[in-house]
């Protein structure tokens, strides 16, 4: 519950004690609160029927995702992965940060950016072909690689200037509907090429570690498509079994 505030954990505890009345239960369990947590943070399960395809086109794109997080230092912790379709997703990776964070470091957005490449990198490495599931991860990274670049200063090319404000354009009295970038279109292709060229980098490292971690893919979304439902324990377990360990080492660009 990491970054959660007083009012977040009293919704968590009255979804639980729902959960645990729909269900006749005496008291609340943590099961009830792990429900609830997930009913929260990822939505309610949806009553939708995968073909076998789809079923494991999502195995692998969710464990692409929790393989590329677990073996990449800096990021957060992985607590869950399901290819139980849920919200407006087919499949969901589940992270839980160990602490509340109030700034972030380069290390730990480029992990971000790695793990959110994790899924489609994996249906590339593992099936030979690419889908559409990977829109809201695209979004997802481009979003953050463009901060880095325009907001936080944390491109060598671009260099350590705020380019993120735009101003609104005034004609007369009128007030233009569009905006105006406070700096060059050279610039502005500029950023556009570091955006790119991050996410580039991140794709590549991305695909070292499933390709070199081939075994490690196939294992949990084995176990996906025969459990739905996996946890942190699992894949640790698995780690254990095919005798990896987690990085130590810090990845930077």
């Amino acid at each position: 519950t990491a970054g959660m505030v007083g009012a977040d954990l009293a919704n968590l505890a009255n979804e639980a004690a729902l959960l645990a009345a729909r269900r006749n239960l005496q008291q609340v369990t943590m099961q009830c609160f792990e429900d609830a947590l997930d009913r929260i943070m990822i939505g309610a399960q949806r009553p939708l029927v995968l073909s076998p395809e789809e079923r494991k086109i999502t195995a692998y794109h969710e464990s692409g995702h929790a393989i590329v997080a677990m073996m990449t230092p800096g990021g957060d912790a992985v607590h869950k992965v399901t290819i139980v379709p849920r919200g407006q997703t087919l499949g969901v990776t589940q992270f839980m940060p160990t602490e509340d964070r109030h700034n972030y470091s380069k290390n730990y957005l480029l992990a971000r950016i790695a793990y959110g490449l994790g899924g489609r990198v994996a249906e590339q490495v593992a099936l030979g072909e690419v889908t559409t599931g990977a829109e809201n991860d695209f979004q997802n990274v481009t979003g953050i690689a463009r901060e880095m670049v325009t907001r936080w200063g944390m491109s060598n090319s671009v260099g350590p200037v705020f380019y993120g404000a735009d101003r609104e354009v005034f004609l007369g009295r009128e007030m233009s509907l569009g905006q105006q970038r406070e700096y060059s279109e050279q610039t502005a292709s500029m950023i556009d090429q570091e955006v790119k060229d991050i996410i580039q980098e991140r794709y590549q490292f991305v695909e070292g570690i499933l390709s070199n971690n081939r075994p490690f893919l196939d294992k949990m979304a084995e176990t996906l498509l025969e459990r739905e439902t996996i946890d942190a324990n699992d894949i640790a377990a698995m780690m254990r079994e095919l005798h990896l360990e987690k990085p130590v080492a810090t990845a930077s660009r």
